[in-house]
């Protein structure tokens, strides 16, 4: 029997009423686990009604008061983890250890948020003008919403909704219906952390929730991570309707090698960041551009090597290095971009479609597999390298020197994520200055901000003006007000008709 995945509304779980689902499968094994059950406009109005209910109490709160809750949740998380990891592993279909850091990289941002008393001090000027003081406070927004895909559905949320709820907001979840059950597992937790009923809400859908969500008037604000396409849409479709939108797309990261470079370190770090959890990550390493004559062959001999001995297998198996594709529509995906580079030219040193996936693991043969594949003499016309592919595919490509590598990645679309590997201190200065990406590596190969700095990129990678989390997320999700103040006392007699100034 597979479990009816459904809402969570006002703190209790609520059956969908469209009477729509979407099987929910471990793609290790190919079997449905779950159906997903997608809501209607009654039900998303349900949980805004549900949110908006609890916003005035719950954000009277002082802000000491709901980090407490945050803390106790925290703890909480940090009891439980590796309950939510298996389930990321069982419904997405990465590697358990890999599992294990989403969840870390979750944890941190709540440690972050239980920090909002002291992110929400204001700044204060006595006497801006004669007997005169100004101050500055922040304040919540109200309901806010968080969209989130399916390769972090742990993570991506946590970026979102520990900083919304700490600031006073409340919040509804529309998780990806493709791994939706951590957030139900989530939302228990955080009612067992004492957050009042209301203040989170969950409601699992398709893109009717989704319009639902962007066209409430109730609704204040909403983030988004997914696919360029989409982001755009969220975006202006959020703005026309009068939010606060923040929205992050999709990328095209590359991995500057330079001929100084530690070449075996190079190696690790493109196997680890192309390949880790099946490319399925806004961060994973697509593009590895070799700088200079000779630099590509002092890489690709081993890195062949290391593409074809992945360790893929059923991501419960702690020696797997590489779990299966999330879908089959994905998997189906990723070998259309095979092919297509096969067809433009592309020379295919590995090729994943070629995976025997009797190796996986017992009874994983009907499983969403693929292998490693790498592709050289990839050329900037080819799709393999102008578009997203969201797979274990790596392209190469060779530049004659530093200059056009950077013009190379600048000229991109997407500016999400980029990595250059070099012993050189004026390089790796000029690389951080010079590039139009939003989050930069120097021998790191996911350059993936911590807690308090804040995740985003540029160009079509970002569509609003905050990154995610860290003290941009606390502005995100709260509106500055400025107090100015006198006592009838210090107010001299009559009507002032110029413009004040200070005095």
């Amino acid at each position: 029997m597979t479990e009816s995945i459904v809402h969570w509304i006002n703190g209790a779980r609520v059956e969908a009423t469209s009477g729509k689902h979407q099987d929910v499968f471990n793609p290790a094994t190919g079997k449905v686990t779950g159906q997903a059950q997608f809501a209607s406009v009654a039900d998303v109005n349900a949980a805004v009604a549900s949110a908006k209910a609890a916003f005035p109490a719950w954000s009277n709160l002082p802000p000491l008061r709901r980090a407490r809750v945050l803390f106790r949740f925290l703890d909480l998380l940090n009891q439980r983890r590796d309950e939510l990891a298996r389930l990321i592993t069982a419904e997405h279909g990465k590697v358990f250890t890999d599992a294990q850091g989403e969840v870390m990289r979750g944890i941190e941002v709540v440690e972050f948020a239980t920090g909002i008393p002291q992110l929400l001090k204001s700044d204060f000027t006595e006497q801006v003008s004669t007997n005169i003081d100004n101050w500055t406070v922040r304040q919540p927004l109200g309901v806010v919403a968080g969209i989130t895909p399916f390769n972090f559905p742990v993570m991506v949320p946590m970026w979102m909704f520990p900083v919304a709820i700490a600031c006073g907001n409340t919040f509804i979840l529309k998780p990806s219906p493709t791994d939706p059950s951590a957030s139900l597992f989530i939302a228990e937790l955080l009612k067992e952390a004492g957050l009042p009923d209301g203040v989170f809400n969950v409601v699992q859908g398709d893109k009717v929730a989704v319009d639902a969500l962007l066209e409430h008037p109730d609704v204040e604000a909403l983030s988004f991570v997914g696919s360029t396409p989409i982001a755009n849409y969220v975006y202006e479709t959020g703005a026309r309707h009068g939010k606060r939108v923040q929205a992050l797309g999709g990328a095209k990261n590359h991995l500057v090698v330079m001929p100084d470079a530690d070449m075996d370190q190079v190696v690790d770090a493109l196997t680890g960041a192309a390949y880790g959890s099946a490319g399925e990550r806004c961060m994973a390493i697509s593009v590895a551009l070799f700088v200079g004559e000779g630099t590509a062959e002092k890489v690709l001999p081993a890195l062949i090597e290391r593409t074809k001995q992945l360790k893929v297998l059923n991501g419960t198996n702690l020696d797997a290095e590489m779990g299966p594709i999330v879908t089959p529509a994905a998997k189906e995906r990723i070998s259309g971009y095979i092919a297509a580079g096969e067809a433009e030219g592309a020379k295919l040193l590995v090729d994943g479609r070629n995976f025997d996936a009797t190796t996986t693991g017992e009874g994983c043969e009907q499983g969403f597999w693929l292998g490693g594949t790498l592709f050289d003499e990839v050329t900037t016309d080819m799709r393999i390298y102008r578009e997203e592919i969201f797979g274990p595919v790596l392209a190469c490509l060779r530049v004659k020197d530093f200059a056009e590598a950077v013009q190379l990645i600048n000229d991109h679309e997407f500016g999400n994520g980029v990595s250059c590997y070099t012993r050189d201190g004026h390089i790796a200065r000029e690389f951080g200055r010079r590039i139009k990406v939003g989050m930069v590596g120097i021998n790191v190969p996911i350059p993936v901000p911590m807690a308090w700095h804040g995740f985003g990129g540029w160009k079509k990678s970002l569509f609003g003006d905050m990154h995610a989390y860290g003290e941009e997320g606390v502005r995100f999700y709260t509106r500055q007000k400025s107090i100015m103040e006198r006592w009838p006392e210090s107010t001299s007699k009559g009507a002032e008709f110029a413009m004040p100034t200070t005095k």
